[in-house]
């Protein structure tokens, strides 16, 4: 038990846990802002879909941050099952905060559409920890989905549900498919690899 504490609080996780609450008292702020007399501005709502999962996301990123991962990669005993516990312990907290906010909003962007997006953004966050660095980890999920709320404005068809999966709304299946392939892969290359090794802070 003593290992697993040292192990959050060398990840910094109880202020991680801490975070992904305050998100989640903010993305609420944010869909009461979206709702008016007669219901919820679908395109307002639908922004705070694809939004909110971001701050979630790269506060789970910057925990993913080793300090000794020298150390870390010399154990005797293999940290793969660490580090995946350790992702989707914060995954799971992230996934059941998120969607209360939206529970009763009705257009499809409801509770299933948040936990989509969180699980996908996760996925993205992981694969870019091991690709560029736990720092780092929250500029790629931040710049492809602002780029699709920007550039799936009015665009139809079959492909958009998948390359625009977090501006979809939850029952578009192709969006659900794209979403778990990006958390699978993104968990799975952050379990074997873990983040990318950093230099000293300049």
């Amino acid at each position: 038990m003593s290992g697993v504490l040292l192990y959050a609080r060398s990840r910094a996780v109880p202020g991680a846990l801490a975070a992904l609450a305050g998100t989640a008292v903010l993305a609420g702020l944010a869909v009461g802002a979206a709702r008016t007399g007669a219901g919820a501005d679908p395109d307002r709502l639908a922004a705070v879909v694809a939004l909110a999962p971001l701050p979630a996301v790269s506060v789970l990123g910057m925990s993913l941050y080793a300090a000794s991962d020298e150390l870390d990669r010399t154990a005797v005993r293999p940290w793969w099952p660490r580090r995946l516990a350790h992702l989707l312990g914060l995954t799971a907290v992230a996934a059941a905060l998120l969607p209360l906010v939206v529970v009763g909003d009705g257009l499809g962007f409801g509770p299933s559409a948040m936990l989509r997006n969180v699980l996908g953004c996760t996925g993205v966050t992981a694969a870019a920890a091991g690709v560029l660095g736990a720092r780092m980890s929250w500029l790629p999920g931040c710049a492809y989905v602002g780029a699709v709320c920007l550039a799936s404005a009015g665009v139809h068809g079959r492909a958009v549900t998948v390359w625009a999966w977090p501006v979809q709304p939850g029952q578009v299946t192709a969006a659900w498919v794209a979403a778990a392939v990006a958390f699978l892969l993104g968990t799975a290359l952050y379990a074997v690899r873990g983040a990318r090794p950093e230099g000293p802070r300049g």
